[in-house]
């Protein structure tokens, strides 16, 4: 799979909205993800131009005109605010003179803002952050993907309504090991590989240094290296660092690192009401399943044998490959939704539970196979149980070609079923 052509990113019909509503406008992300191209063509389409903080001329420029920079035409535009923090005291600034009007600034950064020096607190209140994940296998097709969407109203009749699958084993490989970053997805083989390489070395040797001034180089490496090897898994702190030789504080510290850069994401224990005996612990998920790969030194070829580890290797990365797609579609929705795991200490676990603003409850279990047997229910018809009403459905994605319905309110569906467009009502 190698990407081509410039793909239209589903964040900007949502940047587009907020504007004529939200003071300012933050879109977050990892490196290369693609923020200064969505805000580039937004400033385009509204007559203006990008200031590129990246850009050492014109940081040194903005730096000694703070004022002036940001009293210019609305909507100001400023790509990686980061590396000059204080403009945002300068919009605040500008907002209190002004009022805050919708409209006024629309900034691009690759740390999230709690990560940055005190003035990163200076918007609180006036700043609507927006996360840029990596591209969805729908916004690579140049498909609407809405499954997320329109799934708790109907799961039934939406399982009723999917075709099935002609996508193989091997497709699916193909796709986990590329990921969705779009100047990975350029490029293939060995060309692919540098990218991923360099790719963490700058965020590790340049991001992280700028962030913590920390001096651990090899330890935020290697931290990241164990935790591509336990991707899709609840995450141990204290293992971790035994296995680094460092203290359980400094793997923290360089885990909110990871995270503030976007490299790594935790998913929270879901459901710690539900029952007393509900794991607390998270999962951890490297953020885009191609670069997991990579850091594991895992190829197509390697993952595509049948061996114990490659099986192992392979569901762990489709886990967090499933976990990403619907985390971006989730990241799209008007209203804002809840994502975490569940898992009992009788070993009942559900990859991932979403949890909608009117309570709705939607499960996925991820399975790195084509078939799924009565046991695989386990988690999600012990969820439905405990929730009663509030439980939506319950979906057990597979490698395998058929939708179907097993029993009350829980369902079989092919992975690829995430990013094929359903219309609601109407059969596929």
């Amino acid at each position: 799979m190698v990407l081509d052509t410039l793909v239209p990113r589903r964040v900007g019909e949502l940047l587009t909205g907020l504007v004529a509503v939200e003071p300012v406008i933050a879109l977050h992300g990892p490196r290369s993800v693609g923020k200064s191209t969505v805000l580039r063509r937004f400033a385009a389409d509204a007559g203006g131009s990008v200031l590129d903080l990246d850009d050492v001329e014109v940081r040194e420029a903005v730096e000694g005109n703070l004022a002036s920079v940001v009293a210019g035409a609305a909507p100001v535009c400023v790509d990686e605010y980061q590396r000059v923090p204080d403009i945002l005291d300068a919009l605040k600034a500008r907002l209190n003179r002004e009022g805050s009007l919708p409209g006024t600034a629309v900034i691009t950064g690759s740390t999230r803002q709690d990560a940055l020096p005190a003035t990163a607190q200076a918007l609180t209140g006036r700043l609507h952050s927006l996360t840029i994940w990596p591209l969805s296998q729908g916004e690579i097709a140049e498909v609407s993907e809405n499954l997320i969407e329109v799934l708790p109203a109907d799961p039934e009749g939406v399982v009723g309504r999917i075709p099935s699958s002609t996508t193989t084993r091997q497709d699916y490989v193909e796709r986990v090991c590329a990921g969705g970053l779009p100047l990975a997805l350029r490029r293939s083989g060995a060309a692919r590989a540098r990218w991923f390489d360099d790719f963490v070395r700058a965020s590790v040797e340049r991001d992280a240094l700028e962030l913590s001034r920390i001096r651990e180089r090899q330890a935020m490496t290697d931290l990241l290296g164990l935790i591509a090897a336990q991707t899709g898994q609840l995450l141990n702190v204290s293992a971790a660092a035994e296995r680094l030789g460092v203290s359980r504080a400094t793997v923290e510290g360089h885990l909110r690192l990871l995270e503030d850069l976007f490299l790594v994401v935790r998913l929270p224990a879901w459901g710690k009401t539900l029952r007393s005996r509900v794991s607390v612990k998270p999962k951890v998920h490297v953020v885009d399943s191609g670069l997991a790969a990579r850091l594991l030194r895992l190829t197509p070829d390697k993952l595509t044998r049948l061996d114990p580890a490659s099986l192992t290797d392979f569901g762990h990365l489709l886990e967090t490959f499933v976990v990403g797609e619907i985390r971006k579609q989730a990241s799209w929705l008007d209203e804002p939704v809840a994502l975490g795991h569940w898992r009992t200490s009788d070993g009942a676990e559900v990859d991932l539970v979403i949890e909608y603003d009117d309570g709705t409850v939607i499960a996925f279990e991820v399975k790195a196979s084509e078939r799924a047997p009565g046991g695989d229910f386990r988690g999600l018809g012990q969820l439905r149980d405990a929730l009663g009403s509030r439980f939506a459905g319950g979906i057990i994605l597979t490698t395998g070609t058929r939708s179907y319905t097993y029993a009350d309110r829980l369902h079989v569906m092919p992975i690829d079923r995430l990013w094929t467009p359903v219309t609601p009502g109407a059969p596929q």
